[in-house]
């Protein structure tokens, strides 16, 4: 069994490291979204630039990371089990666990851009929600605020800033037309788990203007999902609607029983289904859902390495096993940058369930994006380490998103990656605006996923 790290000794790490959560600065020092405009003091973060074109001849359908202006650029220098002491400093207690105990596991790093930014009305919206956004009494959910945009962009507590990322800009909505999720097996031997499926995401207040969660019912995300492969799973498929003011609403369709079933515990740690128990329902694209189970703490801001223009996860035409090897995702379809990210502690309320005691994520300072994030068991010990893979979409004007991410499990070996089109010959697709019926509240029904499912 792989050594894992108590809760108590990462809190130690983290209180020598963190920078202090202070009084939010005001006038030009922050941008928009919230990032600090200076480079950081060693110089290892740069000032921030914003948003750039895409270099000419980019259309949907090409390989985007031909297209993006630092494409060229070579790794600075690269992290193994064999340096990682000296890049300590800068990588989370679950990076360095990865290193030093998954065989070959590398690191690439590259010179850092801070080009992410969210459109002018976005902006605009971000700036006003510094006192038109509010909380509810629970202190959970988002009461009021102007979408899209950064609903607490000098955010005071831990929920704000997760909350964040929950509700990023992407558009009026998401295509994915072909993503495999991936299963590794087991270190002892075992097959791969390869999950083929046609997904579609909603989010009716990202459209261009001003939007409230009461203008759109209360709905943040609707979301399709439905298997084409293997065998054993296909025509199984599922939609969500997740909502700003209450938990979430899931109905699923089995082919086998030809109807569709209410799932009101499909949330939280509910294990996704046709995956031996590897994926959890809210470790969906870093968290997903309602965060009323746990305690949100904001730590501080710490400059760190972390997954940034990671464009070799968004090679639709590469070969599956030619990214995803048995012990984890190939180092040169990783890239690293040193970014400033805020840290968040997630820790389970004493009323409540979960199979995770701790979780802790680090949001992008200029994206809000997660990029990392770990979980710890009932016993306090490292488990479960996740990272994302941000790139900016030039159909958005330059926001970045985060659609891939892998998580691997410290205990048993495996790893799972999900949400990625390596090996699916199809690009994801972002919509700042669109009229296809798909991108409808009325199509995240029961009966329109009953009237897709039997055709």
């Amino acid at each position: 069994m792989m050594k894992k790290h108590r809760i108590g000794a990462v809190s130690a790490i983290a209180a020598a490291v963190f920078l202090v959560v202070g009084t939010a600065v005001a006038g030009d020092d922050l941008t928009p979204e919230g990032g600090d405009r200076a480079a950081s003091k060693d110089g290892l973060v740069p000032a921030f630039v914003g948003r750039q074109s895409p270099e000419p001849g980019w259309e949907y359908g090409k390989y985007r990371g031909d297209f993006w202006k630092h494409k060229d650029e070579k790794p600075l220098y690269s992290i193994d089990a064999s340096n990682v002491d000296k890049y300590a400093d800068k990588l989370s207690p679950g990076q360095i666990q990865l290193i030093k105990e998954k065989k070959g596991y590398r690191m690439d790093v590259y010179p850092s851009h801070r080009e992410c930014q969210l459109p002018d009305f976005a902006e605009q919206n971000s700036t006003a929600n510094l006192t038109a956004a509010k909380l509810d009494s629970t202190g959970e959910m988002v009461q009021t605020a102007i979408f899209p945009g950064v609903a607490f962009p000098q955010p005071k507590q831990g929920a704000e800033a997760i909350l964040n990322y929950l509700s990023r800009y992407r558009g009026e909505g998401l295509d994915m037309p072909s993503v495999v999720t991936t299963v590794s097996p087991s270190p002892g031997g075992g097959d791969w788990i390869e999950v083929v499926s046609v997904a579609n995401e909603y989010f009716p207040w990202g459209k261009t203007g001003k939007t409230s969660p009461q203008d759109v019912d209360q709905l943040q995300q609707g979301t399709y999902f439905a298997m084409r492969s293997p065998a054993a799973l296909a025509g199984q498929a599922y939609v969500a609607r997740n909502y700003f003011d209450k938990d979430a609403e899931t109905f699923y369709y089995f082919p086998g029983q030809r109807r569709v079933r209410r799932m009101p515990a499909y949330t939280h740690d509910a294990p996704a289904i046709g995956f031996e128990n590897q994926y959890l329902v809210d470790e969906a694209n870093m968290l997903y859902g309602s965060i009323d189970r746990f305690n949100w703490k904001l730590v501080g801001k710490k400059e760190m390495i972390v997954p940034y223009n990671s464009f070799g996860m968004y090679k639709f035409n590469e070969k599956l096993h030619n990214v995803f090897t048995p012990t984890g995702i190939a180092p040169e379809n990783r890239r690293y940058e040193v970014h400033r990210v805020w840290i968040v502690e997630a820790t389970l309320k004493p009323t409540a369930r979960h199979v995770d005691s701790k979780k802790v994520f680090y949001l992008d300072e200029d994206s809000w994006l997660a990029l990392v994030g770990e979980d710890y068991d009932a016993q306090g010990k490292l488990w479960k380490v996740r990272e994302s893979y941000p790139i900016p979409v030039w159909e958005l004007g330059g926001a970045c998103d985060n659609e891939p991410f892998v998580q691997y499990d410290l205990i048993d070996g495996r790893y799972l990656s999900d949400q990625s089109t390596i090996g699916q010959g199809k690009d994801l697709r972002w919509y700042e605006k669109t009229n296809d019926p798909q991108f409808k509240s009325d199509f995240y029904t029961a009966e329109t996923l009953r009237s897709v499912s039997e055709r």
